[in-house]
């Protein structure tokens, strides 16, 4: 019995000498920093996700615009000579060998330059 309560002594003086607690509380703060440093970082990869992704949308939009408006001038061009064209042939102003593809091309150089 005098073992038992010699026992029972030693562990309570190993147990206020050195507190489970304080070790247990501190690897507590460890693992939550630990937790918030990894949310902060997905948190942060999730945000240049998200940026990366509105830059890619913004260039996109823009390649679109300049596409729509090298269509609609190309657009332009080609109504633009279809006129001449048609106005040439009624007045009989054509010249030998000409036909519509080469005044085109021709008519089409010759705005581009204009407009550039």
């Amino acid at each position: 019995m005098l073992k038992i309560v010699l026992a029972a002594l030693i562990a309570a003086a190993f147990s206020i000498a050195m507190p489970v607690n304080v070790t247990m509380a501190q690897t507590a703060t460890t693992n939550e920093t630990a937790a918030k440093d990894q949310a902060a970082e997905k948190k942060a990869r999730a945000e240049a996700r998200k940026a990366a992704a509105a830059e890619r949308k913004v260039k996109i939009a823009e390649r679109k615009a300049q596409t729509k408006a090298a269509r609609q001038a190309a657009l332009d061009r080609q109504k633009q000579c279809s006129a001449e064209w048609k106005k040439m042939r009624a007045e009989g102003k054509v010249e030998q060998g000409v036909n519509w593809p080469k005044y085109y091309s021709a008519c089409n150089k010759r705005l581009k330059e204009k407009t550039a």
